[in-house]
């Protein structure tokens, strides 16, 4: 049984005051590790409100230095901090916010070779990296060991998300057996798109983690935000998805 700190309790007590919620939903963010990839705009706005929500650790995995045309979107970033790790100053900003948070930070990207120790490590992971060779690693790595995820990317002023669950929900693979166009480094996004979709990405772990609400589970939930044009899909589950066809 995890006892809360007297800071604690005062920390997240307006969240535990939300019907459905309590000490018990708490505790089990207390003792979540949560595992981030591709903490930019999207990955580390929601890797913050994992933090101030009281997840217990949080596994941060990015590789790359901090660029200044990332300052636009990237909230946990500084500006004298360009041109040196963006990952390590992520683990810095977080620690300062919230202290009672564990975190790893891991400044490389995720490969084949190290995608299964991440997968390992995690209750469940965030896929926010920025290209599909990382989104199917995590995919397939999550399926393989049967590890919830929370898909979400963007493309301008477009963005999509959904909760994959193995077993249950199609994967990433069933959703997008072709990779999009758009699926590059170099696009024009606001930072406003990119918090918007990273507030929705840490709700739906949280739900997740906690029992609380409805996750995206077989929805995928398609946003315009240049219309603020919201819908829900129901994506096809592949049968013979090479990746989820066996589970």
């Amino acid at each position: 049984m995890v006892n809360f700190t007297p800071t604690e309790v005062e920390r997240y007590h307006r969240q535990m005051m939300l019907p459905g919620f309590g000490e018990e939903a708490q505790r089990k963010l207390r003792q979540a590790t949560v595992l981030v990839t591709g903490v930019g705009g999207l990955g580390g706005t929601a890797a913050l409100y994992l933090a101030v929500a009281g997840v217990g650790r949080l596994i941060l995995v990015r590789g790359g230095d901090l660029r200044l045309d990332d300052m636009n979107r990237q909230i946990l970033m500084t500006d004298d901090w360009v041109g040196k790790p963006r990952v390590l100053k992520a683990k810095e900003t977080l620690s300062a916010i919230n202290p009672d948070v564990e975190i790893e930070a891991i400044p490389e990207y995720v490969t084949a070779s190290n995608v299964d120790s991440l997968v390992l490590q995690a209750d469940i992971a965030l896929d926010c990296a920025h290209n599909f060779e990382e989104r199917d690693l995590l995919n397939a790595a999550c399926v393989r060991w049967r590890k919830p995820m929370v898909e979400a990317a963007m493309n301008g002023m477009e963005a999509y998300l959904t909760t994959i669950i193995p077993g249950e929900t199609p994967c990433l693979s069933c959703l997008f057996p072709e990779k999009p166009e758009w699926d590059r480094r170099a696009f024009g996004v606001l930072g406003a798109v990119s918090g918007t979709l990273a507030t929705l990405t840490a709700l739906e772990a949280i739900k997740v983690i906690t029992g609380l609400g409805k996750p995206l589970l077989s929805q995928l939930l398609t946003m315009d935000l240049g219309t603020l044009e919201f819908a829900k899909r129901r994506p096809y589950h592949d049968p013979h998805c090479p990746v989820c066809g066996n589970q």
